[in-house]
């Protein structure tokens, strides 16, 4: 008997993923939760392991196909290998040869099978749970056309899903013209390459543009003295390696000092649902990473219930399993409030696009030594500009200029992160 090799759960708001790459080829042999094939979505990658024992019997999605969540990816069926199916083959013919005992009761067809009661379509404006609408606008599918099991021929979330990973494998619509560019010359042309956008690439390229299309965005300039920070990471940089295990870095201060700025100003870590404002009483930090795929970011969660060195370790952490491709979709998920760090590259001066739905990223720069007049003299000080991209629905710039003032105060003086002021 075979076993469907089917999509996972990938997360919430996360409904189709692409095929990246077949680990095994029909007939090789599979142990039960050996890697079998990689999903990329629009977060993460991700590996599918076998469900079972066996022989991958067939692959019924090819690499670069998008599927939906519980889609079929192929099957797995008995057996030892491919070296076991031609000896196989033999047995089954020799079998077929021989002759039935005349006495064997020829078997009766069997009944067919009684038809399922079709579900019932409710009909157009019948009030939907929350997680089906949630579903049908992120997804396009308008549930009056979804067959409903629930209660009263209800649609539940099962069949959204259901008819989501059906219509992924359906041909789509016609949608618009996408941007087509102008033909190269031919001398030109020879020397370009062409490459498919991975799944990921392309969500980032949406979510951005769609954060620009969505938002009232605004970026608000200052500058931090980092003199003190870099003295006291001097200081005892080694002392916490060798009692934390993960070396101090400049984020640890960047997240606590944020975290005290949210607290004093709210509306940075709130977001817009609907007509309503929703205020967060909690501080999940996102951290943008940069991969070789692309932007992810990892966060921080409860990060005002972490010390500078719980900060660090976690990032530190996340640092390495980005590369890897080892982060998890519940890791990337739940964020209010951004940090990107463009400085590790160079960058001088940016303005960061907002992490939708959140109202409010923090773009770090690289430190640069600059002659700075303090107390009536000119001295050379390590100057770092930070830049807050924040959304001018919820965020007012008084409260923008005073959330980036309440930053610079900490990182200036970091006794303040310490003391909580």
């Amino acid at each position: 008997m075979a076993t469907d090799i089917r999509v996972p759960t990938l997360g919430e708001s996360v409904t189709e993923a692409t095929i990246g790459k077949w680990f095994k080829k029909p007939g090789e042999a599979v142990k039960a939760d050996e890697p079998l094939v990689e999903l990329e979505t629009d977060k993460v990658t991700l590996e599918v392991n076998a469900p079972a024992s066996g022989v991958l019997a067939e692959i019924a999605a090819k690499e670069g196909e998008t599927v939906g969540v519980g889609a079929l990816l192929g099957s797995i069926g008995a057996g030892s290998g491919a070296a076991a199916a031609p000896a196989a083959a033999p047995v089954a013919a020799k079998a077929a040869e021989q002759p039935k005992p005349q006495d064997t009761p020829k078997e009766a067809p069997a009944a067919p099978a009684p038809a399922a009661a079709p579900a019932k379509v409710l009909p157009a404006g019948t009030p939907q749970a929350p997680s089906v609408q949630r579903l049908a606008a992120e997804n396009g599918v308008d549930p009056s056309g979804v067959p409903g099991t629930g209660k009263d021929g209800r649609v539940t979330k099962g069949d959204m899903l259901a008819a989501i990973a059906t219509g992924a494998s359906a041909p789509a619509p016609a949608a618009a013209p996408a941007q087509v560019r102008a033909p190269s010359p031919a001398d030109d042309a020879s020397r370009e390459e062409r490459v498919r956008m991975t799944k990921l690439r392309q969500t980032i390229a949406r979510r951005l543009k769609e954060a620009q299309n969505t938002a009232a965005m605004l970026t608000t300039f200052n500058e931090v003295d980092m003199t003190e920070v870099m003295a006291l990471r001097a200081k005892y940089k080694d002392i916490f390696e060798k009692k934390h295990g993960n070396k101090l870095g400049f984020m640890g201060f960047f997240v606590k000092a944020c975290v005290q700025a949210l607290k004093e100003i709210p509306a940075v870590n709130a977001e817009i649902d609907g007509t309503d404002l929703v205020y967060k009483n909690y501080y999940h930090v996102g951290i943008a990473v940069g991969t070789d795929k692309g932007l992810v970011v990892p966060v921080v969660r409860d990060a005002d219930q972490l010390s500078i060195s719980g900060v660090e370790k976690t990032i530190a952490d996340f640092g390495r399993r980005a590369r890897d491709g080892q982060l998890k979709i519940n890791e990337m998920q739940g964020g209010t409030f951004t940090i990107t760090n463009g400085g590790i590259y160079g960058s001088l001066m940016s303005t960061p696009i907002l992490n939708a739905p959140q109202s409010g990223i923090l773009g770090m720069h690289k430190i640069q030594e600059r002659p700075m007049a303090v107390g009536g003299k000119i001295e050379i000080r390590p100057m770092m500009y930070l830049a807050l991209s924040y959304d001018h629905r919820i965020v007012d710039g008084k409260e923008a200029v005073t959330f980036l003032v309440r930053v610079k105060e900490a990182l200036e003086d970091p006794a303040r992160l310490v003391l909580d002021l």
